[in-house]
């Protein structure tokens, strides 16, 4: 129990971690992306209202030496004749946009037909590399989109129509180193976070930890409390029932003692089970055969109360665990399976590999289903899943199937009840031997 609820801080926290670094680098990416799209949209949008001039980049690249540093001030360049300048480089950061973007201009007649290439700012562009891109950007059907590294724009001239390219390679790779790096610092964080987890788990489920094991110590050192008093009063009533026999009274009296002492009995084996390292003497269990000896007399019990029994078992299925301990548990389901069977009820005990796992499943009819809550809740102690039965009917504490979870989880399993139609199906999962 202590090690699943460290287990389970582990499992949440880290989680919790995991879903926030990664929602706050996804953010950051996806900023990042939609940043740099966007400016690029504004570039290639730029180019195509330029009406790319032949000696625009060298004009710019000559001026750029004379312009201001200081962002405040613009350059009018009114040494240029008239339009020569578009509106849109009059600003620092447009004209170095244009100067270090590597960009060229596909012009197509009225019928689509290339009439010319200008590669003002892409020479390493051979011209038919530039008019098959530009044949793929007419086939994709849409005004602007990307073609891999490539983001093209188609806008109307008044000869025709044009294809303004823009290389995006060197803008998008570092998107893409930026994802990369916040991916491998987001892994790496997570990786931090699960070492130190579970370094400090422990301490930080101390005190629920320090409870649960003063709850189960209390439990061990009330029942040693308690077995000398049961015993004194079931002797005394012993000798009183030589003297008195046949004494409603006393009847009552011993039977309350000894319903008593088995609680005692079930609570205390209950708390060392759920001990972190119960003393448990682990050998190879044929758990078919086990199942068959344990299902044994409760066949003749279920007979006698008008029910049927069928026990169905492979004798070759063999787990590794404490032979008292799984006896127990398989005599716990077997037990609450005639129990609560209704008269003329049927009850199925089966014992089966499957996969790597032991699957032992005991079900009976019930008269009234259970829902899934109920079924959930059945391993709880003390829980009764039909409140209005009486204590004598049930001739139980409710903590039998608290045990059963309990063996089932020191050997690795689990158990789990759930309804089939009209019955009732306990499964207990062990791992097989290898």
């Amino acid at each position: 129990m202590i090690r699943k609820l460290q287990k389970r801080f582990i499992l949440i926290t880290v989680l919790a971690l995991t879903v926030a670094m990664m929602l706050v680098v996804g953010i950051v990416n996806v900023a990042n992306l939609l940043s740099v799209r966007a400016e690029l949209s504004g570039t290639v949008h730029m180019l195509a209202g330029m009406g790319v001039p032949g000696d625009l980049p060298q004009m710019l690249s000559e001026r750029r030496d004379r312009w201001d540093d200081d962002d405040d001030r613009e350059d009018d360049l009114d040494d240029r004749p008239e339009g020569a300048v578009p509106p849109g480089l009059r600003t620092r950061h447009d004209r170095n946009m244009v100067l270090e973007s590597n960009w060229f201009v596909v012009h197509l007649d009225g019928n689509n037909a290339v009439r010319s290439v200008s590669r003002l700012s892409a020479s390493d562009l051979t011209e038919e590399e530039a008019v098959s891109l530009a044949e793929r950007a007419l086939a994709a059907g849409r005004e602007s989109g990307y073609l891999g590294d490539e983001l093209y724009l188609i806008q109307d001239s008044p000869l025709g129509r044009k294809i303004v390219f823009l290389n995006c390679e060197t803008r998008l790779s570092s998107v893409r180193t930026l994802a990369l790096i916040s991916g491998l610092a987001c892994l790496g964080g997570i990786l931090l976070a699960l070492l130190l987890v579970s370094l400090l788990s422990r301490r930080a489920v101390e005190p629920t930890i320090r409870n649960m094991e003063q709850q189960k110590q209390f439990i061990t050192d009330a029942g040693h409390e308690l077995k000398t008093p049961l015993t004194v009063i079931s002797t005394n009533m012993e000798l009183i029932d030589m003297e008195h026999p046949d004494n409603p009274w006393v009847k009552s009296t011993r039977k309350q003692t000894a319903g008593m002492a088995r609680l005692v009995d079930e609570l205390v084996y209950l708390s060392r089970m759920e001990e972190e390292h119960p003393a448990l003497e682990r050998e190879s269990v044929r758990l078919g055969i086990l199942l068959e000896e344990t299902a044994e007399p409760f066949e003749a019990m279920a007979e006698y109360q008008g029910k049927t029994m069928a026990v169905r078992a492979d004798p070759d299925l063999r787990v590794t665990g404490d032979r008292a301990s799984l006896q127990r548990l398989l005599s716990t389901l077997c037990d609450n399976a005639v129990k609560y069977a209704p008269e003329g009820g049927d009850i199925r005990a089966e014992a089966f590999a499957e996969g790597r796992s032991a699957l032992v499943r005991v079900s009976n009819t019930v008269q009234t289903p259970l829902t899934r809550e109920q079924c959930a809740r059945l391993f709880q102690r003390f829980y009764r899943a039909d409140p209005s039965r009486s204590k004598e009917k049930q001739k139980g504490f409710g903590i039998g199937l608290s045990i059963a979870a309990a063996i089932a989880e020191k050997h690795g399993g689990t158990i789990r009840a759930e309804m089939e139609g009209e019955r009732l199906a306990i499964t207990c999962t062990l791992p097989r031997e290898k």
